[in-house]
């Protein structure tokens, strides 16, 4: 029987560098990130004292801007593919429509609202309000996806037609900028949050393409229509990972269901050590094995909290289905990459 390598070269349409880190002890793992993370220059102001990880929390709204550099300065930013015309980007288009082209490089611009109020009165509501993770690795995406690097993370021909499936979308950046990539964007979050998410895709709505054909157009399981404010790519749905987590398996499968999802996002999401069994069931619960890649992007904050997420991801499966590898060199310390596979079981294949 032919050993079977230590990882793969890709995970989906995540490809996995050379320099991947296969991940089976969880101390090991905590260990060598925290020294990492301790022997980072104070004075960085990268990896300096950052707080809780909130861009502003302070703030009504904000806007953020993403300067993405491109092969082709004459091109604008594309939509699937085609270039935004020129014409539409001229003195009839809003301050919002508009990409602005210096040089080699564009910039997108994109306005959040947040909810302040929520953030200080709502028990567990971390997600009204906007965090550096979601900046950083949207702009990390789109540099990648724009320049058609060869060594992107995420393959830029396999992302055009994937469905990525979100877990705690919050103000909904991520939604908002990676729709324009991807075949189907689904951003899930509680319910307290959806009217939010859903205020800031229609906000940013002239900034964001048309669905690439009609077979992605939105066919949800459950029946119900999506709302018409949104494009037919991005769906807005609640979900409670405690509710998953306590519901039957019969129950999971008849409520909880998606269409086949590519790439699971799981953004800054691990912060509550009372989660943790409740995200990891949600996680497992929409993992297709084989098909689902699983990309867990953290800022390092409470050790113990991440140990602990690291261990129950680990122990989710003690015959060795689901694996998980560390890759380095996307996003500096104080973040964390993981992905996450799940393979067939003895059972399945």
């Amino acid at each position: 029987m032919e050993e079977e390598p230590e990882f793969p070269s890709a995970c989906g349409p995540i490809r996995l560098p050379p320099s991947t880190i296969r991940v089976t002890d969880a101390d090991e793992e905590i260990f060598l990130l925290y020294t990492s993370l301790a022997a980072q220059d104070p004075t960085d102001s990268s990896t300096g004292f950052r707080g809780l990880g909130y861009v502003d929390s302070h703030k009504d709204t904000l806007t953020i801007e993403f300067t993405i550099q491109t092969p082709d300065a004459s091109s604008a930013i594309v939509e699937n593919d085609r270039a935004i015309p020129q014409r539409r980007l001229g003195r009839a288009a809003t301050k919002k429509q508009k990409v602005a082209l210096a040089g080699q490089e564009q910039v997108l611009s994109v306005e959040l609202y947040q909810d302040k109020t929520a953030l200080r009165s709502r028990k567990g509501d971390t997600g009204s309000v906007l965090w550096r993770a979601s900046v950083d690795l949207a702009h990390y995406v789109l540099q990648q996806y724009y320049a058609r690097a060869p060594d992107a993370l995420i393959s830029p021909a396999a992302l055009q037609g994937a469905h990525v499936l979100e877990l705690g979308t919050g103000t909904g950046l991520l939604a908002i900028v990676l729709s324009r990539i991807v075949a189907r964007y689904t951003a899930t979050d509680i319910e307290a949050l959806v009217p939010l998410i859903r205020k800031n895709l229609t906000l940013n709505r002239p900034k964001l393409p048309p669905s690439p054909s009609p077979k992605h157009r939105r066919v949800h399981s459950r029946g119900d229509t999506a709302h018409s404010d949104l494009l037919a790519n991005v769906i807005v749905e609640a979900l409670d990972w405690e509710m998953l987590h306590r519901a039957s398996a019969h129950a999971r499968r008849s409520l909880y269901k998606f269409p086949p999802i590519d790439i699971l996002l799981v953004v800054d999401c691990i912060y509550h050590p009372s989660l943790l069994p409740a995200l990891l069931s949600t996680i497992d619960h929409l993992t297709t094995p084989e098909l689902t890649a699983v990309l867990v992007v953290t800022e390092l904050r409470a050790e113990d909290v991440v140990r602990e997420f690291l261990e129950r991801w680990l122990a989710l499966s003690p015959e060795g289905a689901w694996k998980v590898f560390r890759v380095d060199g996307i996003l500096d310390r104080p973040y964390v990459i993981w992905i996450g596979w799940k393979r067939l079981s003895v059972g399945q294949e």
